[in-house]
């Protein structure tokens, strides 16, 4: 079908409208795991219709709409779920999760969103990782990735104390956790695969500096944190199987 060019003039500013509302950019990524309730898990933080799944103290995913206070605070019982630790599907794309803050935007707006990251430093140069957004931060600055990743450091608040038994200051230093490979082995089981995806596929990189634009989110995403976005800037529908293969890397 041929558009004349009346319409294709009318049309314009809405093509626009698309191509300026997709976030992408330059940005920072650092890593954290601090086992807290993530805030897209309170309800209507997105403009999707569920929060972000959390578990109990249990690992055991809750079915409350997003409404328990969180195990970072005194009497709280929502935790990160470990299934949203990230793994890799190839030697060069892995999947997950982050808390963000994107320069111009708000966390309505990036909340249960998803970034395909390029990573431009580091052991990992080159490679791509899909993140959806989960949580945000009053310490990240502008396009501020803080991925997820188990072991990577409780920073401002630690609730892995209260879940696992973990050390005052969670797993390692408080900011950038624990430093080796080792160190993963004595890791609940239901973290040990997160903890070493850190030293096997991504290299033991140091919070890379990396590209990014906004994405629909993979199927094998949504399924595990049970968030999805309504179309806003662009179609959000989920794409690809729930069911992804999980690579491992020779250590």
């Amino acid at each position: 079908m041929r558009l004349s060019l009346p319409t294709l003039v009318a049309l314009l500013p809405f093509y626009l409208e698309l191509v300026s509302g997709q976030s992408s950019g330059s940005g920072k990524t650092t890593r954290y795991w601090d086992c807290c309730k993530p805030s897209c898990g309170w309800p209507k933080k997105s403009n999707g219709p569920s929060p972000v799944q959390t578990c109990d103290k249990n690992d055991r995913p809750l079915n409350d709409g997003g409404n328990t206070k969180s195990g970072c605070d005194n009497g709280g019982n929502a935790f990160m779920c470990s299934t949203q630790s990230p793994w890799a599907l190839n030697e060069t794309t892995a999947y997950g999760w982050a808390a963000v803050n994107i320069a111009g935007s708000n966390e309505a707006s990036w909340c249960c969103a998803c970034y395909e990251l390029t990573f431009t430093s580091g052991p990992v140069q080159g490679k791509k990782m899909i993140v959806q957004a989960t949580n945000t931060g009053g310490d990240l600055g502008n396009n501020h990735f803080d991925l997820a990743i188990p072991g990577g450091g409780v920073g401002l608040f630690n609730a892995c104390t209260n879940q696992y038994g973990a050390p005052s200051n969670g797993w390692g230093e408080r900011y950038g956790g624990i430093r080796s490979r080792a160190d993963c082995n004595s890791f609940p089981a239901a973290l040990k695969a997160g903890c070493y995806w850190r030293f096997d596929w991504f290299g033991g990189a140091d919070n890379p500096s990396v590209t990014f634009r906004q994405v629909a989110c993979p199927a094998a995403i949504t399924s595990k944190s049970g968030c999805t976005r309504n179309r806003d800037s662009i179609d959000q529908t989920p794409t690809g199987p729930k069911d992804v293969p999980t690579y491992t890397p020779t250590p």
